[in-house]
């Protein structure tokens, strides 16, 4: 067992220093948005404030609380995050915003059930996996009930619309049936199926398509469809090797649509050039190698599974923003973790590493 029974203070660190990163560049990032929006230029700032603030409790309750228990409950939390998944979808329930059906809420308080289906499903996975492990080389009896279950979440996201966050819980869902050790071959039939269902899914919406195309050549329509990538890039480039300051973005004037959220690595990038860039991406990379060393040391495959779970749900999601702001992927509605403007985000990604810090404790050094 970990000596002494502390977590792994190393995560708590990164993780801190990223959430700190993103509050000094949402008041940075999201001030002159937040100015037009609601008057306030500290508006989004104050909220994602409070986000963290809850974040960081729930964090601290999580990571004294024995990981095994989640095992009792997985069903329980797979089924209350597909309920939340149906309700949203509900018009005069769900809330719209960005043209999305996807919060839950009353007033400024609001929840997004696709975020919680990012836990749920890895806990639930993890379970299974754990409960039966002599039938998970049996493609009927161990993989197709997850397909299933990913099916369900993938469809009902699919509806909010939001192809991104359902395209990453795929992601994450494969990671963790290829650490969990599935037959490669099943996992060869999944994405053989898999992917063409994406590609149908991208080419049989107008916007979809258009944003597809635009990553393939955003110039050719610089004004819109390509309009995004581009600035994007602009800020990126402007950035140099040492940023042009903190604050002094341009492109936060309103030339780049959604500086706090999806494309904030782009403000930081332009605020604090390459160097800026490269110590985020160092962040990451020590969330990644410790958060997998400890699903090699943990002592159970339960605590195994939903560490690699946790962790590839982060790092899958960072990747991909990143992929995205830099035209290294089709534009998609993905945060950056820790870092972007988003209270359901922050405190979901807060509570898996609450959790994956008290699976820490039970790992062998």
């Amino acid at each position: 067992m970990n000596e002494d029974n502390v977590p792994d203070y190393l995560i708590l660190f990164v993780v801190l220093t990223l959430m700190g990163i993103g509050l000094i560049m949402i008041l940075s990032a999201s001030s002159i948005r937040a100015y037009n929006l609601y008057g306030d230029s500290y508006y989004l700032f104050k909220q994602q404030l409070i986000s963290a603030a809850i974040g960081i409790i729930v964090m601290l309750i999580l990571m004294n609380i024995d990981y095994h228990i989640y095992k009792r409950f997985a069903t329980i939390i797979l089924f209350l995050t597909l309920a939340g998944l149906i309700i949203v979808l509900i018009p005069g329930i769900g809330r719209v915003a960005g043209g999305s059906r996807r919060w839950l809420g009353v007033g400024s308080f609001r929840i997004q059930p696709s975020e919680l289906a990012k836990i749920a499903i890895v806990i639930y996975i993890a379970s299974f996996m754990a409960k039966k492990k002599e039938e998970i080389n049996s493609f009927k009896k161990g993989v197709l009930p997850l397909v299933i279950i990913l099916a369900l979440i993938f469809g009902l996201i699919l509806l909010e619309p939001d192809l991104g966050t359902a395209v990453t819980i795929t992601g994450s869902f494969v990671l963790i049936l290829f650490a969990g050790g599935v037959r490669m071959g099943h996992l060869f039939l999944l994405g053989g199926t898999g992917l063409p269902a994406i590609v149908y899914f991208i080419l049989t919406e107008d916007y979809r398509r258009e944003r597809l195309f635009a990553f393939l050549n955003p110039w050719k329509d610089p004004l819109d469809t390509g309009y995004h990538i581009i600035q994007s890039l602009l800020a990126l480039g402007s950035g140099g090797i040492f940023g042009v300051g903190l604050g002094n973005s341009r492109q936060k004037f309103l030339y780049l649509p959604e500086p706090g959220t999806d494309f904030i690595f782009s403000i930081l990038g332009e605020e604090f050039g390459l160097i800026g860039t490269l110590l985020i991406l160092t962040l990451y990379f020590i969330l990644a190698w410790r958060g997998l060393k400890i699903a090699l040391s943990v002592t159970d495959t339960f605590g195994s599974i939903m560490a690699v779970g946790i962790t590839g749900m982060i790092i899958l999601q960072a990747i991909v923003n990143i992929g995205v702001v830099t035209s290294s992927m089709p534009i998609t509605g993905i945060t950056l973790p820790f870092i972007s403007y988003g209270g359901t985000s922050l405190v979901i990604m807060l509570s898996g590493i609450g959790i994956l810090l008290n699976i820490s404790r039970n790992t062998i050094d």
